[in-house]
């Protein structure tokens, strides 16, 4: 079977127990909450365990010995988090979201780069291939968003997400945030179209940055790579409701 077959067996699945209302909603919000942060900043160096990131946010109790940086990560990541929240009706992603999003991230790591495009230029560590010029960032974002606004349909929102993610972060519009802000807005896109957010995990780090430079010459296995994360997302959400997961024919 096809994985965006896959995708959406479950997804179907899941939908029949929908909508998701009241308790059930903020619990789930709130147990990605906790995850996506904790997992999107540890795949950037943040040392913080899931258990710290998790007592943080729900009883603002910091980690002893650990950098402030590494609480400011985490609350301003969950803000952001909380934020794309407020885009789940729009279906269409724009400049304003995604500073926004950088503003809540960033603006008491580096308040004057937070919400800012850059105008210094950058480069990623490992990588081989160049990122966006300064001069050509707004350029470049701004085609970003003619590619959301008119080409989202000609994919499945699983493979239209990764390719968010993959084209956002080739960018790398901002000073710093951009791996986090990429899956951010990477799990708007999934989350407007009704699947649930795709986690990645820092143990899959090496894969998933390997993924991410070889989607200079090919992208289908770094979508593929997505794909599966959003599937375990949907595995995870059907065990926690005592839901039979689907059988699938290969």
């Amino acid at each position: 079977m096809d994985i965006y077959r896959l995708l959406d067996l479950y997804k179907a699945a899941i939908d029949e127990r929908r909508p998701f209302e009241g308790e059930m909603l903020t619990q789930i919000k709130d147990y990605y909450r906790i995850g996506l942060t904790w997992s999107s900043n540890a795949l950037e160096g943040n040392t913080l365990t899931e258990s710290e990131t998790k007592i943080l946010l729900e009883d603002g109790l910091t980690a002893g010995g650990k950098p402030l940086r590494y609480t400011f990560e985490a609350i301003g990541h969950a803000r952001a988090y909380d934020f794309m929240f407020t885009l789940l009706g729009n279906r269409t992603i724009t400049d304003r979201d995604i500073l926004t999003m950088h503003q809540m991230f960033y603006e008491s790591i580096e308040n004057g780069y937070a919400g800012k495009y850059r105008d210094i230029d950058v480069f990623i560590s490992g990588s081989k291939y160049p990122v966006t010029e300064t001069k050509r960032i707004q350029a470049e974002m701004d085609g970003l968003f003619h590619w959301i606004t008119t080409e989202r349909n000609q994919f499945h929102p699983v493979e239209f997400a990764a390719l968010l993610h993959k084209r956002f972060v080739f960018i790398h519009p901002f000073k710093n945030g951009n791996g986090r802000i990429a899956r951010l807005i990477m799990n708007t896109a999934l989350i407007q179209d009704g699947y649930l957010p795709a986690v990645i995990p820092p143990v899959l780090r090496h894969e998933y940055i390997e993924l991410l430079e070889k989607a200079h010459r090919d992208d289908k296995p770094f979508g593929q790579f997505i794909a599966k994360r959003a599937i375990e997302s949907q595995k995870e959400i059907m065990r926690l409701l005592h839901m039979p997961i689907p059988k699938r024919n290969f």
